[in-house]
């Protein structure tokens, strides 16, 4: 399995190579070797998230050169967005100004090139860093639903929806403790963990997520599983640690919330991917809820809504997408999930989907600042 994507980042970057050391320049030599030991190096580091970082380090050790790799991704992501582009508008002028003259087309494009990869390389290098400050920092984004089925005595119910903080090789336990802050500091009736909080094994990485201690809600703080959750070898390791943290794992099962004589329902399923022991079971949890009882979906993926039966229930909570976390990529979110970021209907529920406060692959955000969205339940 690990062949394929070696084989493939190896052609990126001797084509990267290429186009940065060769095309423009004629004269240093030296260009020529170092820009592919340079390229090769900053993609060793990348991939070191993905093994759960150097392993021979403490996580703390690690996460500079994690880091390094991770920030790497981005300006990558940028340049073979751009570079591609600039050689096949450069191509295509060199051709009609100078048709089968290969001498003056390739004079042309050099001279092009000299000028416009440096800008784009640049380019690459400010957005990243751009987006590598938003991305370390969240804020709350205030958002109203309104239900006919909800209970006198739950309007004006604040849920604080956290999901994808992917603490781990890249995200700290200080990155975790800034999410926990600012929570606390919308101060939420209802606290839900929807998802992605982790990346990597309990043994490694449980203490990045000790700050989720310090969560202050009155009707409690719950989780379910998202996707990066089921790929650890320890899911079941992490469900009693967020136990030990005052944090209620509610995967495919149900709580009826009270005020006074007022029920709510608060449900919550494994990840749409999830499989054996952590598949989700969108008929069962959902078994116990009447049409009039005003029942909250924990689910990661926007695209559970349309696995539940219509009518059941009122407000579903996602994550996942991370609102594409890199423009233009939202734009092809669509091609998987219902929703990117915002409240909308979906199979008869209004679905909020966060574009989640962490980030994955690069630490770095582009068009698609890092949230945790505070709902205010209304009755009507």
């Amino acid at each position: 399995m690990i062949v394929v994507p070696l084989v493939f980042m190896g052609l990126v970057l001797a084509w990267l190579s290429h186009r940065l050391a060769w095309v423009p320049w004629s004269g240093p030599r030296w260009l020529r070797v170092v820009v592919p030991l340079v390229l090769v190096s900053l993609t060793g580091l990348a991939f070191l998230q993905f093994g759960a970082g150097a392993t021979f380090l403490s996580p703390d050790e690690a996460r500079p050169f994690v880091l390094v790799g991770a920030v790497w991704l981005s300006v990558l992501f940028f340049l073979m967005l751009v570079l591609p582009a600039v050689a096949l508008v450069t191509w295509v002028v060199g051709r009609l100004r100078h048709g089968r003259e290969r001498d003056r087309r390739l004079a042309l494009r050099r001279g092009v090139h000299r000028v416009v990869v440096p800008l784009v390389v640049v380019g690459a290098v400010v957005v990243t860093g751009l987006g590598h400050r938003s991305a370390a920092n969240p804020t709350v984004t205030e958002v109203e639903v309104a239900s006919a089925d909800l209970p006198a005595a739950f309007d004006g119910l604040r849920v604080a929806v956290v999901t994808d903080v992917h603490a781990g090789p890249v995200l700290s336990a200080g990155f975790t403790r800034r999410v926990v802050d600012l929570v606390n500091a919308a101060e939420p009736d209802l606290v839900l963990l929807v998802g992605d909080l982790y990346d990597g094994p309990e043994w490694r990485y449980g203490p990045e997520v000790e700050p989720l201690r310090d969560l202050a809600a009155p009707m409690g703080v719950f989780a379910v599983t998202g996707n990066h959750d089921t790929y650890t070898q320890t899911p079941r390791e992490w469900e009693e640690r967020l136990g030990d943290l005052g944090v209620r794992s509610i995967n495919n099962t149900g709580v009826a919330l009270t005020r006074g004589a007022d029920r709510v329902w608060l449900l919550g399923v494994h990840d749409a991917d999830g499989r054996g022991d952590l598949a989700p079971d969108h008929d069962g949890v959902v078994a116990g809820v009447a049409e009039d009882d005003f029942a909250l979906l924990m689910a990661h993926q926007p695209r559970s809504a349309l696995e539940v039966a219509e009518g059941l229930v009122d407000l579903q909570v996602s994550g996942h997408t991370h609102g594409g976390q890199l423009w233009p990529v939202r734009h092809l979110v669509p091609l998987q999930q219902p929703t990117v970021d915002g409240v909308h209907r979906v199979n008869g529920i209004e679905v909020l989907t966060s574009r989640g406060a962490g980030n994955w692959g690069p630490p770095v955000r582009v068009g698609a600042a890092p949230e945790v969205p505070v709902v205010t339940l209304r009755r009507g």
